[in-house]
């Protein structure tokens, strides 16, 4: 009898959640380490040096994690949590996300304002819509997502997203096909 072995996807490293104990790619986790002075710090780059603590992109993990001190058992050693330790990782996602947008807008795959945006859904060029979470619901509805469920974000608000496209405020924005806009999309899913 033979064993056939499956080669797992390089790129689909999987690691284990310490609230949920379930296993997923680390592309849905989010990775803390221990600094030496003990405090626990999101590394949402996921370089920072150190044995990496996984926690499922999960706002319920999250606050699970905290609550039962689960940081502290996972790194063997006691370790000192920022008082807000949910909202300083929700604002580090955020940065990175704002980050690659703006980096897609330099490399020619975005475009922001309403005229352009319909455009390039019109003419099929637009991969992702992006929308400010805070922008007038009237003003949205009137814009139709890219087919899929990865084909909308909305997650920012008009000033986050203004800092993406070096603006003080954006409601709609688009994202052509691209490696960068395939990263957006992951980033916006934790």
């Amino acid at each position: 009898m033979t064993h056939q072995h499956h080669k797992k996807d390089s790129g689909a490293v999987e690691r284990r959640c310490i609230a949920t104990g379930a296993t997923a790619p680390k592309a849905g986790m989010i990775r803390f380490v221990v600094g030496p002075d003990g405090w626990l710090v999101p590394d949402v780059l996921q370089k920072l040096p150190g044995r990496g603590i996984w926690v499922s992109a999960d706002r319920a993990a999250l606050q699970k994690a905290v609550k039962k001190g689960l940081f502290a058992r996972a790194a063997k050693q006691p370790v000192t949590l920022p008082d807000d330790l949910i909202g300083l990782t929700e604002a580090a996602l955020a940065k990175r996300l704002i980050e690659l947008i703006s980096l897609a807008r330099k490399a020619g795959l975005a475009v922001t304002g309403y005229e352009k945006v319909k455009s390039w859904l019109i003419s099929e060029r637009a991969r992702v819509l992006l929308q400010a979470r805070d922008g007038s619901e009237r003003g949205k509805s009137r814009l139709r997502a890219p087919g899929g469920p990865d084909g909308f974000i909305g997650i920012l608000t008009g000033q986050e997203l203004g800092l993406a496209f070096g603006r003080e405020n954006v409601i709609h924005g688009a994202l052509a096909a691209g490696g960068l806009t395939k990263r957006v999309v992951e980033e916006a899913a934790m």
